[in-house]
């Protein structure tokens, strides 16, 4: 492994990503009790399967970069687990939207984020985060099931709206809980964060589209 340029800003985002894998393994293990046939279940329990690989592999990479992953991961855990306490869904097609719409801009930001990193790093977090089965699952889902009733597009919309909103007030938990690295790492460079946003706004707003719901 090459020696990263900011050292701590690679381990506070590899503990970030981390924690949100070992959260998405619950949710998805959680989301799959919600499965209306034996068909989603099994599929969604392969999925949260690939999760707990995704945090074993970034756990590893603490390690070997001298970093205790429980401690790494501890600052976030408030900040995240309130985001998915508050955003816990009631019914299968609230739990997909969530994963299409709710973790793929978070996605987006930790994507963001990432580029500003030394290889391979960077390349480390972009490949977890583009495990792109879920979002395409529940994306299939999502169509289906509007197919089949239009009327549901409505109610999946004000969700992926509410959705969005605390997805943007969890960055905020994470910048409040992060130490300082993280939040260098964002501005390094003279980054334009308006120009950031934009860019993230235009990937939601084709993503919702993608699936027929309206922003």
């Amino acid at each position: 492994m090459s020696a990263p340029t900011t050292p701590e800003a690679v381990v506070d985002l590899l503990g970030l990503v981390a924690y949100g894998e070992l959260l998405a393994f619950d949710r998805m293990a959680a989301d799959a009790r919600l499965a209306p046939d034996l068909r989603r279940r099994a599929a969604l329990s392969e999925m949260a399967a690939a999760e707990i690989g995704n945090y074993r592999r970034l756990s590893d990479w603490l390690t070997a970069l001298g970093a205790t992953p429980d401690d790494v991961m501890a600052p976030y855990v408030e900040p995240l687990q309130a985001y998915h306490d508050s955003t816990e869904p009631k019914d299968w097609l609230e739990a997909v939207t969530k994963a299409y719409v709710g973790d793929a801009i978070t996605d987006d930001f930790l994507g963001e984020i990432a580029d500003r990193l030394d290889e391979p790093y960077r390349r480390l977090v972009r490949d977890v985060l583009h495990e792109s089965r879920y979002a395409d699952f529940a994306a299939g889902e999502i169509r289906a099931a509007i197919e089949t009733d239009p009327r549901v597009a409505n109610r999946l919309s004000m969700w992926a709206r509410r959705l969005v909103g605390e997805a943007l007030s969890q960055a905020g938990r994470v910048a409040a809980a992060d130490r300082g690295a993280l939040t260098a790492l964002i501005a390094q460079d003279g980054t334009d964060v308006p120009a950031t946003f934009r860019r993230l706004t235009a990937k939601h707003t084709a993503r919702m589209a993608a699936v027929g719901l309206n922003n």
